[in-house]
Protein backbone atom coordinates (compact mmCIF):
# COMPACT_ATOMS: atom_id res chain seq x y z
CA UNK A 1 0.00 0.00 0.00
CA UNK A 2 1.26 3.47 -0.97
CA UNK A 3 0.29 6.34 1.31
CA UNK A 4 0.02 9.92 0.06
CA UNK A 5 -0.07 12.81 2.50
CA UNK A 6 -1.62 15.36 0.18
CA UNK A 7 -1.38 19.14 0.35
CA UNK A 8 1.26 19.51 3.04
CA UNK A 9 3.40 22.44 4.06
CA UNK A 10 6.94 21.24 4.80
CA UNK A 11 10.12 22.85 6.02
CA UNK A 12 12.87 23.55 3.52
CA UNK A 13 15.52 23.09 6.21
CA UNK A 14 16.17 23.13 9.93
CA UNK A 15 19.00 24.24 12.18
CA UNK A 16 19.90 27.70 10.86
CA UNK A 17 20.59 30.23 13.57
CA UNK A 18 18.78 33.50 12.91
CA UNK A 19 21.05 36.38 11.97
CA UNK A 20 21.94 37.96 15.35
CA UNK A 21 22.62 41.32 13.68
CA UNK A 22 19.23 41.64 12.01
CA UNK A 23 17.08 39.24 14.00
CA UNK A 24 15.85 37.88 10.66
CA UNK A 25 13.74 34.77 11.22
CA UNK A 26 12.56 33.87 7.76
CA UNK A 27 9.97 31.11 7.90
CA UNK A 28 11.75 28.21 6.20
CA UNK A 29 8.75 26.69 4.42
CA UNK A 30 8.57 25.69 0.81
CA UNK A 31 6.19 28.16 -0.77
CA UNK A 32 4.10 25.57 -2.60
CA UNK A 33 2.03 22.78 -1.13
CA UNK A 34 3.35 19.29 -1.76
CA UNK A 35 2.28 15.68 -1.71
CA UNK A 36 4.47 13.32 0.30
CA UNK A 37 4.49 9.77 -1.05
CA UNK A 38 5.25 6.96 1.41
CA UNK A 39 6.08 3.40 0.40
CA UNK A 40 6.53 1.06 3.33
CA UNK A 41 8.64 2.66 6.03
CA UNK A 42 10.29 5.29 3.80
CA UNK A 43 9.40 8.50 2.02
CA UNK A 44 9.45 7.66 -1.70
CA UNK A 45 8.91 11.14 -3.14
CA UNK A 46 7.93 14.73 -2.44
CA UNK A 47 6.07 16.16 -5.44
CA UNK A 48 3.92 19.23 -6.19
CA UNK A 49 0.43 19.01 -4.72
CA UNK A 50 -2.12 17.01 -6.72
CA UNK A 51 0.58 15.23 -8.79
CA UNK A 52 1.14 12.15 -6.62
CA UNK A 53 0.07 8.79 -8.07
CA UNK A 54 -3.52 7.74 -7.52
CA UNK A 55 -5.58 4.63 -8.08
CA UNK A 56 -5.64 1.12 -6.71
CA UNK A 57 -3.21 0.48 -3.90
CA UNK A 58 -2.91 4.18 -3.01
CA UNK A 59 -4.44 5.74 0.10
CA UNK A 60 -4.67 9.51 -0.18
CA UNK A 61 -5.02 11.53 3.03
CA UNK A 62 -5.71 15.26 2.59
CA UNK A 63 -3.67 17.43 4.93
CA UNK A 64 -5.36 20.61 3.66
CA UNK A 65 -2.27 22.76 4.18
CA UNK A 66 -1.32 21.41 7.58
CA UNK A 67 2.33 21.56 8.63
CA UNK A 68 4.34 18.37 8.16
CA UNK A 69 7.53 17.93 10.17
CA UNK A 70 9.93 15.08 10.84
CA UNK A 71 8.76 13.17 13.90
CA UNK A 72 10.17 14.39 17.20
CA UNK A 73 12.66 12.57 19.42
CA UNK A 74 13.11 12.80 23.17
CA UNK A 75 16.83 12.23 23.58
CA UNK A 76 16.84 11.54 27.32
CA UNK A 77 14.07 9.58 29.04
CA UNK A 78 13.75 7.23 31.99
CA UNK A 79 10.84 5.47 30.36
CA UNK A 80 9.75 2.97 32.99
CA UNK A 81 9.87 5.62 35.71
CA UNK A 82 7.91 7.95 33.45
CA UNK A 83 5.29 5.26 32.87
CA UNK A 84 4.88 4.88 36.64
CA UNK A 85 4.81 8.58 37.51
CA UNK A 86 1.16 9.15 36.67
CA UNK A 87 0.27 6.60 39.35
CA UNK A 88 2.39 8.26 42.04
CA UNK A 89 1.54 10.99 44.50
CA UNK A 90 2.38 14.40 43.06
CA UNK A 91 4.34 16.44 45.61
CA UNK A 92 5.88 18.80 43.07
CA UNK A 93 3.91 21.80 44.32
CA UNK A 94 4.69 21.28 48.01
CA UNK A 95 6.27 24.48 49.32
CA UNK A 96 7.57 22.86 52.51
CA UNK A 97 8.33 19.50 54.07
CA UNK A 98 5.24 19.92 56.23
CA UNK A 99 3.05 20.46 53.17
CA UNK A 100 4.50 17.37 51.49
CA UNK A 101 3.76 15.34 54.63
CA UNK A 102 0.19 16.66 54.60
CA UNK A 103 -0.22 15.37 51.03
CA UNK A 104 1.03 11.97 52.21
CA UNK A 105 -1.46 11.98 55.09
CA UNK A 106 -4.31 12.68 52.67
CA UNK A 107 -3.14 9.93 50.29
CA UNK A 108 -2.93 7.47 53.18
CA UNK A 109 -6.52 8.23 54.17
CA UNK A 110 -7.81 8.04 50.59
CA UNK A 111 -5.93 4.83 49.68
CA UNK A 112 -5.94 2.57 52.74
CA UNK A 113 -4.98 -0.54 50.73
CA UNK A 114 -1.89 1.00 49.08
CA UNK A 115 1.08 -0.99 50.37
CA UNK A 116 3.74 1.66 49.73
CA UNK A 117 3.04 5.34 49.16
CA UNK A 118 5.40 6.61 46.49
CA UNK A 119 5.47 10.31 45.71
CA UNK A 120 7.41 12.26 43.15
CA UNK A 121 8.58 15.78 42.40
CA UNK A 122 9.62 17.56 45.59
CA UNK A 123 12.28 20.32 45.53
CA UNK A 124 13.65 20.63 49.04
CA UNK A 125 16.28 23.21 48.08
CA UNK A 126 13.48 25.80 48.24
CA UNK A 127 12.04 24.61 51.59
CA UNK A 128 12.57 26.51 54.83
CA UNK A 129 11.95 23.41 56.97
CA UNK A 130 13.79 20.10 57.00
CA UNK A 131 12.42 16.77 55.73
CA UNK A 132 12.60 14.32 58.63
CA UNK A 133 11.54 10.74 59.20
CA UNK A 134 9.30 11.91 62.03
CA UNK A 135 7.22 14.07 59.69
CA UNK A 136 6.49 11.14 57.37
CA UNK A 137 6.06 8.69 60.25
CA UNK A 138 3.29 10.91 61.61
CA UNK A 139 1.67 11.12 58.17
CA UNK A 140 1.49 7.36 57.48
CA UNK A 141 2.36 4.18 59.29
CA UNK A 142 3.06 2.24 56.10
CA UNK A 143 6.23 2.73 53.99
CA UNK A 144 6.52 6.14 52.32
CA UNK A 145 9.13 7.05 49.70
CA UNK A 146 9.09 10.54 48.19
CA UNK A 147 11.40 10.97 45.19
CA UNK A 148 12.84 14.38 44.40
CA UNK A 149 12.02 16.03 41.11
CA UNK A 150 15.66 15.64 40.02
CA UNK A 151 15.67 11.86 40.78
CA UNK A 152 18.86 12.24 42.81
CA UNK A 153 17.47 12.03 46.33
CA UNK A 154 14.56 10.40 48.14
CA UNK A 155 12.88 10.98 51.48
CA UNK A 156 11.88 7.88 53.46
CA UNK A 157 9.89 7.29 56.62
CA UNK A 158 10.99 4.66 59.13
CA UNK A 159 8.88 1.87 57.64
CA UNK A 160 10.29 2.51 54.17
CA UNK A 161 13.85 2.63 55.47
CA UNK A 162 13.37 -0.70 57.21
CA UNK A 163 12.11 -2.31 53.99
CA UNK A 164 14.22 -0.63 51.32
CA UNK A 165 17.33 0.75 53.10
CA UNK A 166 18.00 -1.33 56.22
CA UNK A 167 20.77 0.12 58.31
CA UNK A 168 20.31 3.64 56.97
CA UNK A 169 19.73 6.35 59.56
CA UNK A 170 19.20 9.27 57.17
CA UNK A 171 15.74 10.56 56.28
CA UNK A 172 16.95 11.84 52.89
CA UNK A 173 19.10 9.52 50.81
CA UNK A 174 21.20 11.00 48.03
CA UNK A 175 22.80 9.74 44.82
CA UNK A 176 23.65 5.99 44.85
CA UNK A 177 21.81 5.33 48.12
CA UNK A 178 18.69 6.89 46.63
CA UNK A 179 19.07 5.12 43.29
CA UNK A 180 19.25 1.80 45.15
CA UNK A 181 15.87 2.50 46.73
CA UNK A 182 14.08 3.74 43.62
CA UNK A 183 15.11 0.69 41.61
CA UNK A 184 13.21 -1.43 44.16
CA UNK A 185 9.98 0.49 43.67
CA UNK A 186 9.02 -0.82 40.23
CA UNK A 187 5.83 -2.85 40.08
CA UNK A 188 6.72 -6.50 40.61
CA UNK A 189 4.82 -7.77 37.65
CA UNK A 190 6.25 -7.11 34.21
CA UNK A 191 2.85 -7.25 32.50
CA UNK A 192 1.64 -4.26 34.52
CA UNK A 193 4.77 -2.24 33.80
CA UNK A 194 4.58 -3.10 30.12
CA UNK A 195 0.93 -2.03 29.96
CA UNK A 196 1.83 1.30 31.55
CA UNK A 197 4.70 1.66 29.09
CA UNK A 198 2.32 1.15 26.15
CA UNK A 199 0.04 3.82 27.60
CA UNK A 200 3.00 6.20 27.93
CA UNK A 201 4.03 5.52 24.33
CA UNK A 202 0.52 6.25 23.08
CA UNK A 203 0.53 9.53 24.98
CA UNK A 204 3.94 10.42 23.51
CA UNK A 205 2.54 9.84 20.02
CA UNK A 206 -0.15 12.47 20.66
CA UNK A 207 2.73 14.96 21.02
CA UNK A 208 4.37 13.97 17.73
CA UNK A 209 7.05 11.76 19.31
CA UNK A 210 8.47 8.98 17.16
CA UNK A 211 11.52 7.94 19.20
CA UNK A 212 13.22 8.07 22.59
CA UNK A 213 16.65 7.46 24.04
CA UNK A 214 15.79 5.39 27.10
CA UNK A 215 18.33 5.87 29.87
CA UNK A 216 16.37 3.90 32.45
CA UNK A 217 18.65 2.29 34.98
CA UNK A 218 18.91 -1.46 34.40
CA UNK A 219 19.34 -3.92 31.55
CA UNK A 220 16.87 -2.52 29.03
CA UNK A 221 17.74 -4.74 26.06
CA UNK A 222 15.54 -7.56 27.35
CA UNK A 223 12.85 -5.18 28.60
CA UNK A 224 12.31 -3.59 25.19
CA UNK A 225 12.64 -6.84 23.23
CA UNK A 226 9.84 -8.21 25.40
CA UNK A 227 7.68 -5.12 24.96
CA UNK A 228 8.12 -4.96 21.19
CA UNK A 229 7.47 -8.70 20.82
CA UNK A 230 4.20 -8.11 22.70
CA UNK A 231 3.14 -5.43 20.20
CA UNK A 232 4.57 -2.20 21.59
CA UNK A 233 5.42 -0.72 18.18
CA UNK A 234 4.59 2.94 18.70
CA UNK A 235 8.12 4.25 19.25
CA UNK A 236 11.66 3.79 18.08
CA UNK A 237 13.84 3.17 21.11
CA UNK A 238 17.56 3.46 21.75
CA UNK A 239 18.43 1.86 25.08
CA UNK A 240 21.34 3.02 27.21
CA UNK A 241 23.86 0.85 29.04
CA UNK A 242 25.08 1.62 32.57
CA UNK A 243 28.41 0.76 34.14
CA UNK A 244 27.28 -2.36 35.98
CA UNK A 245 26.23 -3.83 32.63
CA UNK A 246 29.14 -2.52 30.57
CA UNK A 247 31.06 -5.81 30.55
CA UNK A 248 27.90 -7.67 29.58
CA UNK A 249 27.24 -5.30 26.67
CA UNK A 250 30.83 -5.61 25.51
CA UNK A 251 30.68 -9.43 25.72
CA UNK A 252 27.53 -9.41 23.55
CA UNK A 253 29.19 -7.13 21.01
CA UNK A 254 26.58 -4.38 21.39
CA UNK A 255 27.61 -1.22 19.56
CA UNK A 256 25.88 2.14 19.65
CA UNK A 257 23.59 2.52 16.64
CA UNK A 258 23.26 -1.19 15.86
CA UNK A 259 19.72 -2.44 15.29
CA UNK A 260 18.52 -5.29 17.47
CA UNK A 261 17.32 -8.28 15.47
CA UNK A 262 13.65 -9.24 15.39
CA UNK A 263 12.37 -5.86 16.56
CA UNK A 264 11.26 -4.55 13.17
CA UNK A 265 13.92 -1.85 13.17
CA UNK A 266 12.39 -0.25 16.26
CA UNK A 267 15.08 -1.08 18.82
CA UNK A 268 18.72 -0.09 18.65
CA UNK A 269 21.69 0.15 20.97
CA UNK A 270 22.12 3.54 22.59
CA UNK A 271 25.01 5.10 24.51
CA UNK A 272 26.98 4.10 27.58
CA UNK A 273 25.60 6.26 30.40
CA UNK A 274 27.96 7.33 33.17
CA UNK A 275 26.88 9.62 36.02
CA UNK A 276 29.83 11.84 36.90
CA UNK A 277 28.17 14.19 39.41
CA UNK A 278 24.86 14.81 41.14
CA UNK A 279 22.13 17.42 40.65
CA UNK A 280 21.33 21.03 41.45
CA UNK A 281 18.40 20.63 43.87
CA UNK A 282 20.28 17.95 45.82
CA UNK A 283 23.34 20.26 45.96
CA UNK A 284 25.50 17.46 44.57
CA UNK A 285 26.20 18.89 41.10
CA UNK A 286 29.99 19.36 41.05
CA UNK A 287 30.85 23.05 40.86
CA UNK A 288 33.98 25.17 40.89
CA UNK A 289 32.50 27.48 43.54
CA UNK A 290 30.72 26.45 46.74
CA UNK A 291 26.99 26.32 47.38
CA UNK A 292 25.62 28.49 50.19
CA UNK A 293 26.16 25.57 52.60
CA UNK A 294 29.86 25.49 51.72
CA UNK A 295 29.87 22.26 49.71
CA UNK A 296 30.89 22.05 46.07
CA UNK A 297 28.96 18.91 45.11
CA UNK A 298 30.16 15.37 44.54
CA UNK A 299 32.32 13.60 41.98
CA UNK A 300 31.03 10.06 41.57
CA UNK A 301 34.25 9.10 39.77
CA UNK A 302 37.79 10.42 39.86
CA UNK A 303 39.06 11.92 36.59
CA UNK A 304 41.14 8.80 36.03
CA UNK A 305 38.21 6.47 36.61
CA UNK A 306 36.03 8.49 34.24
CA UNK A 307 38.65 8.27 31.47
CA UNK A 308 39.14 4.55 32.06
CA UNK A 309 35.43 3.71 31.79
CA UNK A 310 34.85 5.95 28.78
CA UNK A 311 37.88 4.51 26.97
CA UNK A 312 36.65 0.94 27.62
CA UNK A 313 33.23 1.86 26.23
CA UNK A 314 34.67 3.47 23.10
CA UNK A 315 37.00 0.54 22.49
CA UNK A 316 33.92 -1.70 22.46
CA UNK A 317 31.86 0.53 20.18
CA UNK A 318 29.69 2.26 22.77
CA UNK A 319 29.33 6.04 22.66
CA UNK A 320 29.85 7.67 26.08
CA UNK A 321 27.00 9.78 27.44
CA UNK A 322 28.30 11.56 30.53
CA UNK A 323 25.88 13.04 33.03
CA UNK A 324 27.42 16.38 34.03
CA UNK A 325 25.48 19.26 35.59
CA UNK A 326 27.93 21.47 37.49
CA UNK A 327 30.60 23.50 35.70
CA UNK A 328 33.44 21.47 37.22
CA UNK A 329 31.73 18.23 36.17
CA UNK A 330 31.36 19.54 32.63
CA UNK A 331 35.01 20.55 32.50
CA UNK A 332 36.10 17.11 33.73
CA UNK A 333 33.83 15.40 31.20
CA UNK A 334 35.29 17.46 28.36
CA UNK A 335 38.80 16.71 29.64
CA UNK A 336 37.94 13.01 29.53
CA UNK A 337 36.63 13.21 25.97
CA UNK A 338 39.83 14.98 24.98
CA UNK A 339 41.94 12.33 26.73
CA UNK A 340 40.28 9.42 24.90
CA UNK A 341 40.23 11.22 21.54
CA UNK A 342 36.59 10.42 20.85
CA UNK A 343 33.32 12.30 20.82
CA UNK A 344 30.05 11.47 22.51
CA UNK A 345 27.40 13.24 24.57
CA UNK A 346 27.22 15.26 27.74
CA UNK A 347 23.84 14.85 29.39
CA UNK A 348 22.36 18.01 30.95
CA UNK A 349 25.32 20.45 30.57
CA UNK A 350 23.50 22.86 32.88
CA UNK A 351 26.31 25.10 34.12
CA UNK A 352 29.30 25.66 31.85
CA UNK A 353 32.29 27.96 32.17
CA UNK A 354 32.63 30.29 29.18
CA UNK A 355 36.05 28.85 28.33
CA UNK A 356 34.55 25.37 27.96
CA UNK A 357 31.76 26.33 25.53
CA UNK A 358 33.92 26.05 22.34
CA UNK A 359 35.26 22.66 23.40
CA UNK A 360 31.96 20.90 22.69
CA UNK A 361 32.20 21.48 18.94
CA UNK A 362 35.98 21.04 18.81
CA UNK A 363 35.81 17.66 20.53
CA UNK A 364 32.67 16.47 18.75
CA UNK A 365 30.63 16.33 21.96
CA UNK A 366 26.85 16.67 21.67
CA UNK A 367 25.13 18.83 24.27
CA UNK A 368 22.18 16.61 25.23
CA UNK A 369 20.13 19.18 27.11
CA UNK A 370 16.70 19.53 28.68
CA UNK A 371 15.47 23.11 28.18
CA UNK A 372 12.41 22.64 30.39
CA UNK A 373 14.78 22.14 33.33
CA UNK A 374 15.76 25.78 32.98
CA UNK A 375 12.19 26.72 33.86
CA UNK A 376 11.93 24.13 36.64
CA UNK A 377 15.29 25.11 38.15
CA UNK A 378 15.42 28.87 37.68
CA UNK A 379 14.51 29.72 41.28
CA UNK A 380 16.79 27.03 42.72
CA UNK A 381 19.60 28.16 40.43
CA UNK A 382 19.17 31.82 41.42
CA UNK A 383 19.57 30.74 45.04
CA UNK A 384 22.30 28.09 44.79
CA UNK A 385 24.21 29.45 41.78
CA UNK A 386 23.81 33.13 42.60
CA UNK A 387 25.82 35.33 40.27
CA UNK A 388 26.47 32.49 37.82
CA UNK A 389 23.13 31.92 36.14
CA UNK A 390 24.21 33.75 33.01
CA UNK A 391 26.12 30.51 32.35
CA UNK A 392 23.21 28.20 33.19
CA UNK A 393 21.60 26.34 30.28
CA UNK A 394 23.63 28.37 27.74
CA UNK A 395 21.94 26.94 24.65
CA UNK A 396 22.46 29.96 22.40
CA UNK A 397 26.17 30.11 23.24
CA UNK A 398 26.62 26.38 22.60
CA UNK A 399 24.89 26.63 19.24
CA UNK A 400 26.74 29.76 18.21
CA UNK A 401 30.02 27.97 19.01
CA UNK A 402 29.06 25.14 16.66
CA UNK A 403 27.96 22.52 19.18
CA UNK A 404 25.22 20.13 18.21
CA UNK A 405 22.20 20.34 20.51
CA UNK A 406 19.95 17.36 21.23
CA UNK A 407 16.80 18.09 23.23
CA UNK A 408 15.20 15.78 25.77
CA UNK A 409 12.99 15.86 28.84
CA UNK A 410 14.72 13.60 31.39
CA UNK A 411 11.17 12.35 32.05
CA UNK A 412 9.86 12.00 34.68
CA UNK A 413 11.91 15.02 35.80
CA UNK A 414 9.98 16.95 33.15
CA UNK A 415 7.06 15.67 31.06
CA UNK A 416 7.84 13.63 27.95
CA UNK A 417 6.72 16.43 25.63
CA UNK A 418 9.19 17.94 23.14
CA UNK A 419 6.99 20.98 22.65
CA UNK A 420 7.61 22.02 26.27
CA UNK A 421 11.36 21.78 25.61
CA UNK A 422 11.05 23.73 22.36
CA UNK A 423 9.01 26.49 24.01
CA UNK A 424 11.45 26.80 26.92
CA UNK A 425 14.44 26.95 24.60
CA UNK A 426 12.82 29.62 22.44
CA UNK A 427 11.28 31.79 25.17
CA UNK A 428 13.09 30.94 28.46
CA UNK A 429 9.75 31.57 30.15
CA UNK A 430 6.73 29.73 31.52
CA UNK A 431 3.59 30.49 33.51
CA UNK A 432 3.58 34.15 32.50
CA UNK A 433 6.92 34.96 34.14
CA UNK A 434 9.53 37.24 32.63
CA UNK A 435 12.09 35.43 30.47
CA UNK A 436 15.06 34.12 32.43
CA UNK A 437 18.28 35.23 30.75
CA UNK A 438 16.61 35.79 27.36
CA UNK A 439 20.04 36.31 25.77
CA UNK A 440 20.41 32.51 25.95
CA UNK A 441 17.29 31.79 23.86
CA UNK A 442 17.62 29.99 20.54
CA UNK A 443 15.58 30.37 17.38
CA UNK A 444 12.68 28.10 16.49
CA UNK A 445 14.71 26.61 13.65
CA UNK A 446 17.44 25.61 16.08
CA UNK A 447 14.99 24.25 18.67
CA UNK A 448 13.19 22.12 16.08
CA UNK A 449 16.46 20.85 14.63
CA UNK A 450 17.50 19.74 18.12
CA UNK A 451 14.24 17.78 18.42
CA UNK A 452 14.29 15.75 15.18
CA UNK A 453 16.60 13.27 13.49
CA UNK A 454 15.50 13.30 9.87
CA UNK A 455 13.99 15.50 7.18
CA UNK A 456 10.93 15.31 4.96
CA UNK A 457 12.57 14.08 1.78
CA UNK A 458 12.99 11.04 -0.48
CA UNK A 459 14.71 8.11 1.18
CA UNK A 460 14.12 9.45 4.69
CA UNK A 461 12.28 7.42 7.35
CA UNK A 462 8.52 7.87 7.24
CA UNK A 463 8.62 9.14 10.84
CA UNK A 464 6.44 12.23 10.69
CA UNK A 465 4.30 14.62 12.70
CA UNK A 466 1.34 16.53 11.24
CA UNK A 467 0.64 19.82 13.05
CA UNK A 468 -2.60 21.78 13.25
CA UNK A 469 -0.73 25.00 14.07
CA UNK A 470 2.09 26.87 12.37
CA UNK A 471 5.14 26.50 14.66
CA UNK A 472 6.63 29.70 13.22
CA UNK A 473 3.47 31.77 13.35
CA UNK A 474 2.30 31.12 16.90
CA UNK A 475 3.27 32.47 20.29
CA UNK A 476 5.74 30.73 22.58
CA UNK A 477 2.89 29.70 24.89
CA UNK A 478 1.07 28.22 21.89
CA UNK A 479 4.15 26.15 21.09
CA UNK A 480 3.63 24.38 24.42
CA UNK A 481 0.13 23.30 23.46
CA UNK A 482 0.90 22.45 19.82
CA UNK A 483 -2.03 20.36 18.50
CA UNK A 484 -0.86 17.22 16.69
CA UNK A 485 -3.18 15.91 13.99
CA UNK A 486 -1.23 12.72 13.33
CA UNK A 487 2.03 10.92 14.04
CA UNK A 488 3.60 8.21 11.89
CA UNK A 489 6.41 5.79 12.75
CA UNK A 490 7.85 3.80 9.84
CA UNK A 491 4.86 4.78 7.73
CA UNK A 492 2.31 3.58 10.31
CA UNK A 493 -0.07 5.89 12.15
CA UNK A 494 0.56 5.85 15.88
CA UNK A 495 -1.76 8.83 16.45
CA UNK A 496 -4.45 9.84 13.97
CA UNK A 497 -7.20 12.44 13.93
CA UNK A 498 -7.27 12.70 10.11
CA UNK A 499 -9.10 9.55 9.11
Amino acid sequence: MTLVLAGARILAGLGRLSDPATGDRRIPYRAELVDVVIDGDRIAAVVPAATAPAGAGVERIPLDGRWLLPGLWDQHVHFTQWAQTARRLDVSHASSAAEAAALVRRRAADSPDEDVIVGFGFHDALWADVPTRELLDAAAGRPVVLIAGDLHCSWLNSAAAQRFAPGSTEAVLREDASFAVTTLLAAADEATLDRWARDAARMAATRGVVGVVDLEYGWNLDVWKRRIAAGADGLRVEFGVYGDHLDRAAHLGLRTGDLVAETGGLLSVGPYKVISDGSLNTRTALCSRPYPDGGTGVANLSPGELVERMRFAVEHGLEPAVHAIGDEANRRALDAFEAIGAGGRIEHAQLIDASDIPRFARLGVVASVQPEHAMDDRDVADRLWEGRTDRAFPLAELHAAGARLAFGSDAPVAPLDPWAAIASAVGRSRDGREPWHPELCVSREVALAASVRSTVGPGQPADLAVLDRDPFGCSTDELRTMPIAATLVAGRFTHDTLR
